[in-house]
């Protein structure tokens, strides 16, 4: 900076004081100015007065019964979730993919990525509460004319012009426009961060709920490959009582018709597996040619016994869903303050401070200073009604993102009421599935029997075996049901994001 003097005769001072007198009046001023900011303050909406997530109570165990996936469920009410959830399914192989989905996904990256920009633009806007300082400098050669001052006679003369200067603007944020800016620009970047987890909490359930589907896959192919060879034994012991006259051909072609339809079956089930195995990649952050080697088996996992379960009064702090919309609503709040204060008037202070020579070495005299200080004053007096549409298209834009906000609290509550029915009937279905798969093992022991002796036919014996590993099937698909809703329920209740150690953003999110 260099040193300025006043122009005239007054006395001359150094740039530091001229500054530091020019700072402290523009604060005085803002503090005397500066009010509460115009428009709503923002209240987080209320969560919803219950105390249950479903209209009729539910027990506080599920049904019990044998076999795999066959224990009781106890549900916690009031205990919190662990961050890494997915861990009491007690799978190293399961535990092992959701880390590394969570570490390549570009799902993630994506979502981390609009989060740092989110924060980048509020510290942008958090710029606008202090003044802006620009230098500018500047040299000119020129050669002018007397003429061009009405004296001929003077001739002309070639000289050198120079000029630094720093330029200070600050406007007064009496409103609060620019508070209710920074405001606007946090209410992103916490949005952007509950996306974040969003996004965390979907990919990891999709993990999860993947893995299960595979499992349950495979079973249903081993299952369905029992029939098919079953199938073909019978299929081979039909032809050879054609042969010696003891079958007849409806006989053959109704076992040839029953193999078929098995092994094309099969065949939709082997489809199944495969794209489900794309997807698993792909949830990884991997080509479908680059599959994942972990594959899965029902007996790989464990049924958790305890189901820790919030109360409703949480859910709405605990759901990433819910906390990213309730940050755009505090988003349109703070747009109604910003469309306020751009109706009233707007004060701004200028400075410029510098030096003008024509010779470089004097530009540090304080001959050569030059200053100035000014205010000005803005009301906006017609804009056609651009201003007060505005406002209230950011009321408008409020209403609607209120409405949004309680759409999302609907879900929410939906979703855990969903997730607990099934939690509690899958274990009922899976009780019944056991029955109806030990009547019809049962059945097809006798069934055997009764063939050997010949008292029944061999389509007879068929439709008992069919009818056996049709009951197996469906009993794979209830086991692997009380593992999917499981998770189901965990991804509901928010995924324990709240628990974890470190965050996946890089500006971590508030704990409920």
């Amino acid at each position: 900076m260099t040193s300025l003097v006043s122009h005239g005769a007054g006395p001359a001072y150094p740039a530091a004081k001229v500054w530091r007198n020019f700072a402290t009046n523009s604060l005085s001023a803002a503090v005397l100015l500066v009010g509460c900011a115009v428009g709503p303050n923002f209240k987080p909406p209320q969560s919803p007065q219950v105390d249950a997530y479903t209209a009729e109570p539910l027990p506080t165990q599920t049904t019990a019964s044998g076999g795999p996936a066959g224990a009781a469920q106890t549900f916690l009410y009031g205990d919190d979730i662990p961050a890494q959830w997915w861990t009491l399914f007690h799978s190293e192989k399961l535990n092992a993919l959701v880390e590394r989905s969570l570490r390549a996904s570009p799902d993630v990256a994506a979502a981390q990525a609009a989060l740092r920009q989110a924060h980048e633009d509020l510290l942008a806007q958090e710029g606008g509460l202090l003044p802006t300082i620009d230098g500018n400098a500047s040299g000119v050669r020129q050669k002018i004319s007397g003429a061009s001052y009405g004296q001929p006679q003077a001739g002309s003369f070639i000289y050198n012009l120079f000029n630094a200067t720093a330029n200070v603007s600050y406007t007064l944020d009496v409103w609060g426009g620019v508070r209710r800016s920074v405001e606007a620009a946090g209410a992103v970047a916490e949005y952007q961060n509950f996306q974040l987890e969003a996004t965390y909490l979907t990919l990891s359930a999709n993990v999860v709920t993947t893995a299960i589907q595979d499992a349950s896959l495979r079973a249903q192919i081993d299952a369905t490959q029992q029939i098919i060879d079953a199938d073909r034994k019978q299929l081979s012991a039909v032809e050879r009582q054609l042969a010696l006259g003891g079958a007849s051909r409806l006989d053959v072609l109704t076992q040839q018709t029953q193999l078929a339809n098995e092994l094309a079956s099969l065949q939709a089930l082997h489809k199944q597996l495969e794209q489900n195995r794309d997807l698993l990649a792909a949830l990884v952050g991997r080509l479908p040619s680059q599959q994942t080697d972990a594959t899965f088996r029902l007996e790989d996992l464990t049924l958790p016994p305890d189901l820790p379960l919030s109360v409703p009064s949480q859910l709405v702090a605990q759901r990433p869903d819910v906390r990213a919309y309730e940050a755009l609503l505090h988003q349109a709040s703070a747009q109604i303050g910003i469309a306020t204060a751009n109706m009233l008037p707007q004060i701004t202070i200028t400075g410029e401070f510098g030096g003008t020579s024509t010779e470089f070495s004097d530009l540090l005299k304080s001959s050569s200073g030059v200053w100035s200080v000014g205010a000005g004053i803005t009301q906006p007096i017609f804009h056609g009604g651009t201003l007060l549409h505005k406002r209230r298209a950011a009321v408008a834009a409020y209403d609607q993102a209120a409405a949004q906000y309680q759409t999302t609290v609907l879900t929410a509550f939906r979703n855990v009421a969903d997730a607990l029915h099934a939690v509690n009937t899958d274990a009922a279905a899976l009780n019944e599935q056991n029955v109806a798969s030990e009547a019809a093992g049962e059945a097809r022991e006798i069934a055997r029997k009764r063939y050997a002796a010949g008292s029944i036919s061999g389509l007879d014996l068929l439709i008992v075996e069919r009818a056996y590993w049709q009951a197996r099937i469906a009993q794979l698909q209830a086991q692997a049901a009380r593992y999917a809703d499981t998770a189901a329920l965990f991804q509901a209740l928010g995924g324990g994001w709240w628990n974890r150690h470190g965050s996946v953003a890089p500006v971590a999110a508030s704990r409920p």
